[in-house]
């Protein structure tokens, strides 16, 4: 229910269309207080006269008027006011660090192929890949996001091969924890100013994911077993996995970068609010 007494953190934000053709607004916020989520509407008269930056994940915002609908099971908010604006993200030097980190442990590689193909992506794509996040939605999704989700991916990795007995390839395994999410600056438009995430549709018009991107190019270089990683990292087709790892002929090699990519997604540093 709407308490407009209570301060609420921003937790996801989109823009649409309705059926006339207009403009409107989709907000969930989360009850600082109870935890209590709320799904929000806003019309487009009200956007027009709204600073888009209120809108950032993690902005505390408080709902100065609105109605709650209970047919709908939401709130039309027809005025807001921001009270605690959220960070964007890491700063530069956050970024130059985890950069300079994840290129450290490529140069370790000792398949010299395979490290001047990945660093060759690296340094070709340097800034996007410092500011991108690693997700719209569902983690690290702010400036450096996809710098952080790498990172620690790589980290875990290390831990995880350790316990392998050398039966994963590690030169193979690090270049996948690289490479799964690297299509991810292709795929989102990120707004510096605001915060904000989308689609960037022209990547959608000639690719299906970042997996199928990242997929491709590895398939294309020579590195199948990257790719297959790659491929699965989502684990299941419905969830966006090109290699459905149900299938009972998945190589246990293909689940490593999945359960990997999982466990940042859930235990690192997966939102704005770790990062305060």
């Amino acid at each position: 229910m709407l308490d407009l007494n209570a301060t609420y953190e921003v937790v996801i934000y989109a823009t649409g269309d309705t059926k006339a053709g207009s403009k409107m607004g989709k907000l969930q916020v989360k009850n600082t207080a109870t935890e209590e989520v709320l799904n929000c509407i806003l019309w487009e008269e009200t956007l027009n006269r709204t600073d888009s930056k209120i809108f950032r994940t993690g902005n505390i915002i408080k709902i100065v008027s609105g109605t709650y609908n209970e047919k709908y099971n939401n709130c039309l908010i027809s005025d807001l006011k921001l009270i605690k604006e959220a960070k964007l993200g890491l700063d530069a030097e956050q970024r130059e660090s985890l950069f300079n980190k994840i290129v450290e442990e490529v140069n370790n590689f000792t398949n010299q192929k395979l490290k001047e193909f990945v660093l060759s992506l690296l340094f070709e794509h340097e800034e996007k890949f410092k500011l991108s996040p690693a997700a719209k939605l569902m983690h690290h999704n702010y400036i450096g996001g996809l710098l952080q989700h790498t990172y620690e991916c790589i980290d875990i990795s290390k831990n995880v091969l350790e316990k392998c007995n050398n039966k994963l390839d590690k030169d193979s395994v690090t270049a996948a924890c690289v490479l799964h999410d690297f299509g991810k600056i292709f795929e989102y438009k990120f707004d510096t100013e605001t915060g904000l995430i989308e689609y960037d549709e022209d990547f959608r018009k000639d690719w299906r994911t970042h997996s199928q991107w990242g997929f491709s190019i590895c398939m294309n270089n020579g590195f199948k077993d990257i790719a297959k990683m790659i491929a699965a990292h989502h684990g299941r087709t419905d969830w966006g996995a090109l290699i459905d790892l149900n299938d009972k002929d998945a190589e246990p090699f293909m689940y490593i970068i999945h359960h990997i990519d999982d466990l940042s997604a859930k235990f690192g540093k997966v939102s704005i609010a770790d990062l305060n």
